[in-house]
């Protein structure tokens, strides 16, 4: 008996009418690897909670075909499966980072005596080097994706009966550095050395996996299987089409990298007089505990800036200060005279009225918009159009010019067949996608972009460059953290480097 069997198997996400996977035939062994691709929307996140037996009952949905592991539905096989989530913040249990990784352990009835050395283990074998009693809150999104893969690492001891056979794994380097990701493939690749893990990994940027990987299925934009088999064969005999569907295929160059160079004379004038500027900045959420102190940075005004650094270096934590939605625990945050609110009654309130932390959210609204690394963060309604539609209500526009402004960003972010879907239901990139849009739907002047390629596949990857760029020859300045080294070799016309 296979490990796994779907046998035209599909899932619709409840209120839905198109089927998030559909048309499904696979057989997978056990020990097998398998590196699962397709286009962004293809089904592949819902086939692997699909196969941790999470996607719900009937009230969450609607089940065709059939799914099995060792010949029984998913949901009989608790603690038969592990699955890392694309958003790793979604499995986080406990408060504290020691308690948070023993929480699979403790499940699986693990010795009490065993836990905290399986639990220092796999804290190591990711690299997250944080103390136990570090509030998982305080982590960044790369250390909160790593701290999600030591809890599974954890759960793996061959003398545990009850260990997980299989790994699912759904974009687990994402948002990791170049050293967190040689330490998790390494961690993985230790786990499933003696076959006695299968292990299944979805990643848009596949070079990491193919040493470790047998084979290679790709599912299909309009359900099923469009491919399957050894990645040599696969890329070699469908690999134009695969690129042509947003596959990312190894050797497939991108066009256009990078944007033309800026002219030395034009940067050291656009920072003489940067659009927005910290000062002797202190950063962090806890008066206490400050991640960075002494940062003295400049924005270009009308040109892109990266952050760029390790995992945990506080490459977010500064982009959501000079967003004015963290504040400062030390040290100014100052916007640009064009930049800052004209003057009012209200203005003269202030302080320092140059400081974006004391603007009225409608003042941030056109002025600095940001696209949260957690997309989910983002969302208050209840369907994508209404998303769209919920900053320029603040703005007071009116119907007619709204419906206008939704219907060109549906189309402009190829979601205008998820007009009523609820957010939530979409894919990882789909909801990248969503969220940039919730913000360009109000023009801001500077657009903050933290992690904007984050699961996106080729085809969208692309759509999103070419956005930015459009932004970017309107006039508009772009802020972004990412560790993606294609979207840096593009978009880096200046970079901050938080490394050590």
């Amino acid at each position: 008996m296979s490990l796994i069997e779907a046998s035209d198997w599909g899932w619709r996400y409840a209120g839905r009418q198109a089927w998030a996977a559909h048309g499904l035939d696979l057989t997978i062994e056990a020990g097998e690897r398998v590196l699962l691709l397709g286009a962004s929307g293809a089904g592949k996140s819902t086939l692997l909670l699909g196969l941790a037996g999470v996607l719900g009952g009937a009230d969450e949905g609607s089940e065709a075909g059939r799914l099995l592991i060792d010949g029984q539905h998913p949901t009989r096989r608790v603690g038969q499966v592990g699955l890392v989530q694309q958003d790793p913040a979604a499995q986080i249990i406990l408060a504290r980072v020691g308690d948070d990784v023993a929480f699979g352990c403790e499940n699986l009835g693990v010795a009490p005596t065993a836990i905290w050395q399986r639990v220092r283990q796999g804290l190591t074998d990711v690299g997250l080097d944080v103390p136990l009693d570090r509030a998982t809150t305080a982590l960044s999104g790369g250390q909160q994706q790593r701290l999600a893969i030591a809890g599974l690492l954890a759960m793996q001891d061959p003398a545990n009966q009850k260990r997980p056979r299989l790994l699912l794994l759904d974009e687990p380097t994402a948002n990791l550095d170049p050293a967190g990701i040689a330490e998790v493939k390494r961690a993985v690749a230790r786990v499933v050395e003696d076959r006695s893990v299968g292990l299944i990994v979805v990643e848009h940027h596949v070079d990491v996996w193919l040493d470790l990987i047998d084979r290679v299925v790709v599912l299909g934009r309009d359900g099923g299987v469009a491919a399957d088999g050894p990645a040599a064969d696969v890329f070699a005999h469908h690999g134009r089409t695969l690129a042509a569907d947003g596959v990312w295929v190894p050797g497939v160059a991108l066009p256009g990298l990078p944007r033309p160079a800026v002219d030395p004379a034009v940067l050291r004038r656009t920072l003489a007089e940067p659009i927005i500027q910290g000062i002797d900045l202190t950063i962090g959420y806890q008066p206490h505990q400050p991640v960075r102190q002494g940062l003295n940075v400049a924005i270009p005004q009308g040109l892109s800036t990266v952050i760029v650094g390790p995992n945990g270096a506080g490459k977010s934590t500064l982009a959501l200060t000079l967003a004015g939605l963290l504040p400062q625990l030390g040290g100014r945050v100052a916007a640009a005279d064009a930049l800052t609110p004209p003057a009012s009654r209200r203005r003269r309130a202030r302080a320092d009225p140059a400081d974006p932390h004391q603007w009225s959210s409608a003042e941030l609204l056109t002025r600095l918009g940001t696209v949260f690394q957690e997309a989910e963060h983002q969302f208050v309604a209840a369907t994508v159009s209404q998303e769209l539609a919920v900053g320029l209500k603040a703005l007071g526009w009116d119907q007619a010019r709204i419906a206008a402004r939704v219907e060109e960003l549906l189309a402009l972010l190829h979601l205008a067949h998820l007009t009523q879907a609820n957010p939530f239901t979409l894919s990882g990139g789909e909801k990248r996608r969503l969220s940039v849009g919730t913000v360009l739907a109000a023009g801001p002047q500077v657009i903050i972009l933290d992690e904007p390629t984050f699961g996106q596949d080729r085809t969208t990857w692309l759509d999103l460059v070419a956005l930015i760029d459009q932004l970017l020859d309107d006039g508009r300045t772009i802020i972004s953290v990412s560790h993606d080294p294609d979207y840096l070799a593009r978009f880096g016309q200046y970079v901050i480097d938080l490394g050590p």
